[in-house]
């Protein structure tokens, strides 16, 4: 499962999931966006709070949970520290590395792209860990590519500027 909060997390968590979607013939993936941050709380810690079964209805008790975050990771940690799946959950997130660059580059340089977090859910699916290899690799290409296309034009990949939703 993934979760997001945030438009550009979004953007870059609905990349990933594509990408994993396309390269793994019949996985399924739940996509849950987060808007309001108190959700993840209990009802007793705030009038917006999701109750355990809720909560677990929506986030699982058992799945991985990849979560892209546009603010710092320990926030997620602290509003979920108390929700039986916060064993399975990993945050990316801002970690405050940066430059004058490109908005893609930006979510490069801290870890929250879309090939970072399509790598994570690989890590984090069993079943996966056996033919993932290739699409691994394929990631690790992608990123030294958009490295060397920024370094030589100064502005990101068409296919990263002009992606869309086709599914």
């Amino acid at each position: 499962m993934v979760a997001c909060s945030g438009d550009v997390p979004t953007l870059e968590t609905l990349v990933a999931v594509d990408l994993l979607l396309t390269h793994f013939e019949g996985l399924k993936i739940r996509v849950v966006n987060v808007v309001d941050l108190m959700t993840l709380q209990p009802p007793s810690e705030h009038p917006h709070g999701l109750s355990d079964s809720e909560f677990d209805s929506i986030f699982t008790t058992d799945k991985p949970i990849i979560f892209a975050f546009h603010g710092y990771p320990w926030l997620i940690h602290r509003l979920t520290y108390r929700r039986s799946n916060r064993g399975n959950l990993h945050v990316r997130g801002c970690k405050e590395e940066g430059t004058t660059t490109t908005p893609f580059d930006m979510t490069v340089l801290n870890e929250l792209d879309r090939y970072h977090l399509a790598s994570d859910a690989v890590d984090r699916i069993p079943r996966l860990h056996g033919r993932a290899g290739h699409f691994k690799q394929f990631l690790r290409d992608k990123l030294i590519e958009h490295r060397l296309y920024i370094a030589r034009h100064g502005e990101d990949m068409p296919e990263i500027r002009d992606w869309k939703w086709t599914r």
